[in-house]
C-alpha cells in the first residue's frame, strides 16, 4: 500500500470494471451437493439450468436493470457451456416478448432450450454476447464441465458469436485428467490479458465458480483483508460481484476518452487580453 493510507489514484483509460457472474444453479448443483460423486455422471454432461435456477437468474436480472448495469455494458463474454449460456441470456439479454414483435433480430436463445421450456431471448438491442473458452470450467474428469459441439450450439443461441472458439467439438476436456488449480489459474490469467485486447471497457463475464476463485485468488494481497476477501470469496449460484481492473503495464494503453489537454491555445501564459483575442482565433 502506498502512503495515503490504502488509497490510490488511477487514470481512468487504464481500468476496465468487469461484472462477474457465477451461472444460476445447473442439475449437477442440485446431485453434487447431496453427494459429491454425482459430479461424475455422464447423466449430467453439459447440465442445463435447473428449475430453481431459472428463478434465480430472473432474479438477477431484476437487479441488473434496476441498478443500471444491463444498459451499461459494452460486451457479454460468456463461457461455451449450456448453463453459462442460458444465465447469460437469461440475465442479459432481451425481453422474452420481444422477439415476437416482428424485429427481423436472430434470438439469444431459442425456446426450450435445454427443456427449460422458456421462452427465446431477443438480442434486440443488445450488447454482443461472445464465447471464450478460456472463462471455462476446471477442465476434465467431470461430465458437466464438457461441453457440446459449436455446431449443436449455435441453432440454439444463434446470436451468440462463438468464432472464437478454435475447436467444434470439445477437445481440451479429457475423461482422466483434472486440471489442477495452478493450471486453472494460469488460464485465468490468460483470460485477463486477452481482455486487454478488446476495446470495451465495462463488460459482463458469465462463467463458473471454480474459474472465478481460482483467477481471483491471487489478486488482494495488498489490501485490508476485508477486501480481499470481497474479491476472492467463493461465489454463490447466480451470484454478481463488481470489480474495477486496472492495468499498471501499458498493455491496455488505449487513449482516453474523457481526458481534456486544457491550456488552449498551447504556449506561455499571456495577458487576458491578449489570450481572449487567440480564443476567439483558434
Amino acid at each position: 500500500m502506498d502512503s495515503t493510507g490504502g488509497q490510490s489514484l488511477y487514470p481512468l483509460h487504464r481500468c476496465k470494471t468487469l461484472h462477474l457472474v457465477r451461472h444460476a444453479q445447473g442439475i449437477h448443483n442440485v446431485e453434487g451437493e447431496k453427494n459429491h460423486d454425482a459430479y461424475l455422471s455422464y447423466d449430467f454432461f453439459d447440465a442445463q439450468l435447473s428449475p430453481l435456477g431459472w428463478k434465480q437468474l430472473h432474479n438477477l436480472r431484476k437487479h441488473v436493470q434496476a441498478c443500471g448495469i444491463s444498459k451499461s455494458i459494452d460486451l457479454v463474454i460468456v463461457s461455451p457451456l449450456l448453463r453459462t449460456m442460458q444465465t447469460a441470456v437469461g440475465v442479459f439479454g432481451g425481453e422474452a416478448e420481444a422477439y415476437t414483435d416482428g424485429v427481423n433480430v436472430p434470438p439469444l436463445m431459442v425456446a426450450n432450450t435445454g427443456n427449460s421450456g422458456h421462452p427465446a431471448i431477443s438480442s434486440l438491442n443488445r450488447p454482443p454476447f461472445v464465447a471464450v473458452e478460456l472463462c471455462r470450467e476446471r477442465l476434465g474428469v467431470h461430465p458437466c464441465d464438457k461441453r457440446q459441439s459449436i455446431r449443436e450450439y449455435r441453432p440454439l443461441f444463434p446470436a451468440i458469436d462463438f468464432s472464437l472458439v478454435e475447436n467444434d467439438d470439445d477437445i481440451l476436456w479429457k475423461p482422466n485428467i483434472r486440471e489442477t488449480d495452478e493450471e486453472v489459474a494460469d488460464r485465468g490469467q490468460k483470460f485477463l490479458k486477452w481482455l486487454w485486447t478488446r476495446e470495451e471497457k465495462e463488460i459482463a463475464i458469465v462463467t463458473h465458480s471454480g474459474f472465478l476463485f481460482h483467477t481471483l485468488s491471487s489478486f488482494g494481497n495488498d489490501c485490508h483483508p476485508i477486501v480481499k476477501s470481497e474479491i476472492c470469496a467463493n461465489f454463490a449460484n447466480c451470484e454478481l460481484r463488481s470489480m474495477v481492473f486496472i492495468d499498471r503495464s501499458m498493455m491496455g494503453s488505449a487513449s482516453s476518452m474523457t481526458n481534456y489537454p486544457g491550456k488552449i491555445p498551447h504556449g506561455l501564459d499571456l495577458p487576458n487580453d491578449v489570450a481572449t483575442e487567440k480564443l476567439a482565433e483558434a
